[in-house]
């Protein structure tokens, strides 16, 4: 794949009163103003992980782009770190919306939405939810709180998570008598570790997230406790009948065991709506293996060339 020169610029905008902490991608030359897209990462990742590298190749094809740390997360500010809010998640891509609108390097008509895994599922409520968003595309979606409800693969024991909820409930009363709450760690020690607790899927996250795969050191591979039950109500596929008669491209991997969260989504779209396979590809090895990723990056620039076409 060509890949052509571009800039990085650090950026920040605020969502909701939280400083969200971004990266800028423009094309090294801008006949501008340009198509724009808002690119976010997956669940505990950062900006300078799988959804940077989506929108360095992305701005490589004439896009401007904006991969940003989701709020309490990363570089962005908010209290408690670690909180994965599904409410303030959505916020987050309206609020990067909003900032591309005031530059001048972008067609404010011509703005889009790529998400990565958790991020897939968040841009689609953030879609649904606002008319300046023209078009949407996830590259291996998923939805937390669907996640953590019934596993990865779906399958998962109702115990599971109701044991979950227990331990965020009694961990909300000790922060309430001046305790301290500890966080839910999200990945074990060793990579045999997490093959035993999560099979494949978790054994590449953890080569992903705790091995030099992909580690980052602002990557805190762990939530709040409260993000918890604040997912037990989340579903954020429910507004996905609102994005029409806008498009939404999904890109998922042949072997995603994932996947079936892409297709419940794509089940409920009321218009143009593609799924796209990529071809011998795992959920996470569409975070940085380049013999995924490049296929990925030509059917999403394809489809944004046309959705956000003027």
């Amino acid at each position: 794949m060509t890949e052509n020169p571009m800039t990085r610029t650090t950026v920040t905008f605020d969502s909701a009163g939280i400083e969200i902490a971004a990266h800028l991608y423009l094309p090294a030359e801008p006949a501008g103003p340009l198509p724009a897209l808002v690119v976010g990462h997956p669940g505990t990742g950062v900006k300078e992980q799988t959804s940077g590298t989506y929108a360095q190749l992305m701005a490589s094809r004439g896009f401007v782009t904006l991969a940003f740390d989701a709020a309490y997360q990363g570089e962005s500010g908010g209290l408690p770190r670690g909180l994965e809010d599904p409410a303030q998640r959505v916020e987050d891509f309206k609020a990067a919306v909003s900032y591309l609108t005031t530059r001048t390097e972008v067609d404010a008509d011509r703005i889009g939405l790529l998400g990565v895994c958790a991020s897939g599922g968040y841009s689609l409520a953030a879609t649904a939810g606002d008319h300046r968003i023209k078009a949407v595309a996830t590259v291996c979606t998923a939805e937390p709180a669907r996640q953590f409800r019934y596993g990865a693969d779906g399958t998962q024991d109702p115990a599971v998570f109701q044991g979950l909820l227990a331990a965020a409930a009694q961990a909300r009363t000790a922060a309430a008598r001046g305790e301290d709450p500890g966080v839910l760690t999200m990945f074990p020690d060793t990579a045999a570790e997490a093959a035993a607790l999560g099979g494949q899927h978790g054994l590449e996250g953890w080569e992903y997230y705790c091995g030099p795969r992909g580690h980052h050191e602002r990557s805190a591979k762990f939530l709040a406790w409260e993000s918890v039950d604040r997912m037990a109500a989340g579903d954020v596929f429910h507004a996905v009948p609102l994005i029409g008669p806008r498009p939404i491209l999904q890109v998922l991997g042949e072997h995603a065991v994932t996947a079936w969260m892409g297709l419940e989504a794509h089940r409920r779209a009321t218009g143009p709506a593609e799924v796209h396979w990529i071809k011998g590809a795992g959920h996470v090895d569409l975070y940085d293996k380049r013999e995924y990723i490049d296929p990925a990056v030509e059917k999403l620039s394809e489809y944004f060339a046309v959705s956000l076409a003027k």
